[in-house]
């Protein structure tokens, strides 16, 4: 095994000088240098058993089948990486509703439909984590009684003066402003909003006065895409 480690260490280091065209400095090129790595595993392998008389022959090519199929591994996930992170990101959002899968490159945020068929969306208001539902339909980010006080909003000095529309029916709402709201990494402060009445409401709702400040929003059939 220590010299299967040595195989190992030397193979990493060729690696990185055909990352770097080291390969060059020798009068060789990336390709040339690149097949360097499995000749070099397999002699350094090899030599280690010829100089190990308690290893038998088909323990040292077991050996050697399996760093070959460790590295094999590892350059199909390298090469397949950004692959790779799309499918674990949607499986995390299909096993997390409201958890946002961020691409900071593009600065965009993909959420996946929960199973209640809404868009689920883990905001935060105020440096509080809320719960509230993707809502075209909303003119504005409407929260419950809860919510706004766990985002420090002053329920005291709230006037329900406005009628919103929602799924219970119709009920009243009181303006208020937000600090911040982060929606998926996208930052937005001093956004209006309103507070629903106490019973007026199950869940908070993203609604417009958020969504109209982004670049793009679009909706497919099982995923929600906000731009920057």
């Amino acid at each position: 095994m220590i010299f299967i480690g040595i195989a190992l260490l030397v193979a990493v280091g060729i690696a990185l000088m055909i990352s770097a065209d080291a390969g060059s400095m020798i009068g060789l090129t990336q390709t040339q240098t690149a097949q360097l790595v499995p000749m070099v595993v397999i002699l350094i392998v090899f030599a280690g058993g010829l100089f190990s008389r308690r290893r038998r022959a088909a323990e040292l090519l077991g050996a050697v089948g399996l760093w070959v199929a460790i590295f094999a591994a590892v350059g199909v996930g390298y090469a397949y990486r950004d692959e790779l992170l799309g499918v674990v990101g949607r499986v995390t959002g299909e096993l997390q509703p409201g958890v946002a899968v961020v691409d900071s490159e593009n600065r965009t945020a993909e959420f996946r439909r929960g199973f209640g068929g809404h868009f689920e969306i883990a905001a935060t208001i105020n440096g509080h984590t809320t719960p509230m539902i993707f809502d075209t339909g909303a003119s504005a980010v409407v929260l419950t009684r809860a919510d706004a006080e766990a985002a420090g909003i002053d329920l005291q000095g709230l006037r329900y003066t406005v009628p919103v529309s929602t799924a219970n029916g119709t009920g009243m709402a009181a303006r208020a402003r937000l600090k911040n709201i982060e929606v998926g990494g996208i930052s937005r402060r001093n956004i209006a909003a309103f507070v629903a009445e106490d019973g007026a409401l199950d869940t908070s709702l993203l609604g417009q006065t958020f969504l109209e400040t982004l670049g793009q929003y679009s909706v497919s059939q099982n995923s929600l895409l906000l731009r920057d």
